[in-house]
């Protein structure tokens, strides 16, 4: 009895001895292609391991229960319950092989399969001896369900696929749980003999493999008779789908990873860069696009794009990180700061009028002023000269300053000694992430945060305005004229947003905010050169409100609280800018018949009013501009009307043609 126990003692250390100097190779299953998934776990992007093999990591949780169930009935229906090696398979796979001469079913198990698609062998009697030895030692290493999972992430399915995962998205466009039986079925058949079942090339083979999967299921109990009918009356449909490449940009820079779970939202991401092709399409050709969506409570990334896709678009680059211009886009961020510091207030009044400030003399968008403003619709209608009054009140490098502090430092000219009034006008560089980072903090309690995309990380807040400024600034922003071929806001409205055009327009940008989403958007060339008649609001801010619109309601933007007493200017700027003028025409002008005259003024309080001959006539109300068409030949007087009852007058003369 000792000795026999001895020798039974003998035999198995020699056995776990044995085990531990041979282990299997399990190195191809750890070789699996990186994978980058959404917030939900739908997969985004995937990259191919060595030799450009798509096989994708796959547990039994990834596919139904329905194909556990054919696989197992196919394969081998006593898994659940052999140490590996199924004796009586190998005895009727013998017996079969005596009989008729030759293999007619094969007695390996689902873990002798793994085995063999880990090590590659000959088919030999020697390779099913070591096939049979190796299932032993998985059997003793993983789990019943591991083994599965080995089995569906290394299964052959033709060409550079591997694994169900991989299969069912190159084949079908869908993951597995996406799946219907027929689908499954020719998913359970194909890896018997891939090449000659592929239902590309033979749909009838394939189709034939298919039918006998249901039919074996069926018998099982592991499919009803009903849906396996159901399912051999479909036509095998199957081709070869791209595989997914959504969120590209953010995708590669975790390529290295295995299966790297992010913020994005997949529905809303495709969304996203089907929308960007189709606005990259009314571009010019060089010209690209980058657009980055966040959640305002968490400052996660909802949706990135960094660039469409296109050699002559540079569309390999992350545009949403290359460092640009960001013209008028930052007016928003300058009032905010300057209403914290109570050195502006929105109802504090500025004169928009030309002036030299040091030598630096700026000018409207348009070459015009429109006199005496607040500073909220100097804001809203983003004129230049009251912004860099603004900057000179508040100080430029507490500007420059605060934007660091908050995770945005502009890039200045390497020439400049240092921070001057141009940065009111966007005169440095910036990211749209740092840009998009900043809007957000107008959305809720003027905090700003650097956005985060990788799922478990925590965008960590830090103070840049008060919650009063940021929704003094909001609101102002709220009342935003919707650029050409845009509906008008709802009331109340629901997005605030800002454009902005660089120099030369370069770069066309816009940020909106909702209650509940920040979009950032920009649109320019690349290589930096000028994209000739494209601004922000004509350009990109189209772009930003369609991006809102693909995003659920959110209800109308948060209430803004009242910014604290505080001394404040009453005004910036000559006090001369009250007074009402009419720049054009001059009194007692000539002018030729048969064209459209631009009537101008400067200075007095909007809305204005345009009279000829004492007739009221068409006008813009917060405009200072208006056009008239003359009837004809004739002697006219030309009044305006301030609305605090100044009145400008001039007379002019229309000559004959």
């Amino acid at each position: 009895m000792r000795r026999a126990a001895r020798a039974l003692a003998l035999l198995v250390g020699g056995v776990v001895a044995l085990d531990r100097a041979l282990p299997p190779d399990l190195s191809r299953a750890q070789e699996v292609s990186a994978e980058v998934t959404d917030r939900d776990g739908a997969t985004l992007s995937v990259f191919p391991v060595a030799g450009g093999v798509w096989r994708l990591r796959t547990t039994i949780e990834d596919v139904p229960p329905a194909f556990v169930a054919m696989l197992l009935a196919r394969e081998d229906a006593r898994f659940r319950w052999h140490p590996g090696v199924d004796p009586l398979a190998l005895a009727r796979a013998t017996a079969q092989a005596v009989v008729h001469g030759r293999v007619v079913s094969g007695g390996s198990t689902i873990t002798m399969q793994v085995v063999r698609l880990l090590e590659p062998r000959p088919r030999t009697l020697l390779s099913k001896a070591v096939e049979i030895v190796r299932a032993v030692q998985l059997e003793a290493r993983f789990t019943k369900d591991e083994i599965l999972g080995l089995w569906l992430t290394l299964a052959p399915f033709g060409g550079n696929l591997e694994g169900v995962r991989a299969a069912s998205l190159a084949l079908f466009g869908r993951p597995p749980m996406g799946l219907d039986p027929a689908e499954l079925a020719l998913l359970v058949a194909l890896p018997q003999r891939p090449s000659a079942l592929r239902p590309d090339r033979f749909p009838e083979r394939a189709a034939a493999a298919r039918d006998r999967v249901l039919e074996i299921a069926e018998a099982a109990g592991a499919l009803s008779p009903r849906a396996a009918a159901g399912a051999r009356a479909r036509p095998v449909e199957a081709g070869r789908h791209a595989m997914p490449r959504l969120a590209w940009h953010l995708a590669a820079r975790e390529a290295g990873g295995r299966r790297v779970a992010t913020t994005l939202e997949a529905p809303l991401q495709a969304a996203l860069e089907r929308l960007g092709a189709e606005t990259a399409a009314t571009l010019d050709e060089r010209a690209n696009l980058a657009v980055v969506v966040l959640r305002n409570a968490d400052r996660t990334i909802a949706a990135h794009l960094g660039a469409v896709p296109g050699e002559a678009r540079a569309g390999t680059l992350d545009l949403t990180r290359a460092v640009r211009s960001p013209g008028s886009a930052f007016k928003p961020f300058l009032y905010a700061l300057a209403f914290d510091a109570g050195a502006v207030r929105p109802e504090t009044r500025i004169a928009d009028l030309p002036r030299r400030f040091d030598g630096y003399a700026p000018e409207n968008f348009d070459r015009g002023f429109a006199g005496d403003v607040t500073a909220a619709e100097a804001l809203r209608l983003s004129l230049n000269l009251p912004a860099v009054a603004v900057a000179e009140t508040f100080g430029p490098l507490a500007f420059v300053a605060a934007l660091g502090r908050a995770g945005a430092p502009p890039r200045l000219p390497p020439a400049d000694a240092g921070p001057g009034l141009p940065v009111a006008l966007g005169g440095f560089g910036t990211t749209l992430l740092e840009a998009t980072a900043l809007a957000a903090a107008l959305a809720d309690d003027g905090s700003v945060a650097t956005p985060v995309w990788r799922a478990g990380e925590t965008a960590v807040r830090q103070p840049f305005l008060s919650r009063a400024a940021a929704g003094a600034a909001r609101a102002i922003l709220a009342g935003s004229t919707p650029p050409p071929g845009m509906p008008p806001q709802p009331h109340p409205p629901r997005i605030a947003w800002k454009t902005g055009t660089s120099w030369g327009h370069r770069d066309a940008w816009a940020l909106g905010v909702s209650a509940t989403h920040t979009v950032g958007v920009w649109v320019g060339r690349p290589d930096g050169t000028p994209l000739p008649g494209r601004t922000g609001r004509e350009t990109a801010a189209p772009l930003m409100l369609r991006m809102f619109a693909l995003l659920p309601d959110p209800g109308s933007l948060p209430e803004a609280p009242p910014l604290p007493s505080a001394p404040a200017l009453a005004r910036l700027g000559p006090t001369s800018a009250d007074r009402l003028r009419l720049i054009f025409p001059p009194d007692g002008a000539a002018l030729a018949a048969g064209g459209v005259v631009t009537l101008r003024a400067a200075g007095g309080q909007r809305p204005l009013t345009w009279l000829v001959d004492g007739a009221p006539i068409a006008s813009v109300r917060h405009r200072r501009d208006t056009a008239w068409r003359p009837p004809g030949p004739g002697f006219y007087r030309i009044t305006v009307v301030d609305a605090e009852g100044a009145a400008a007058v001039a007379e002019l003369r229309v000559r004959s043609p």
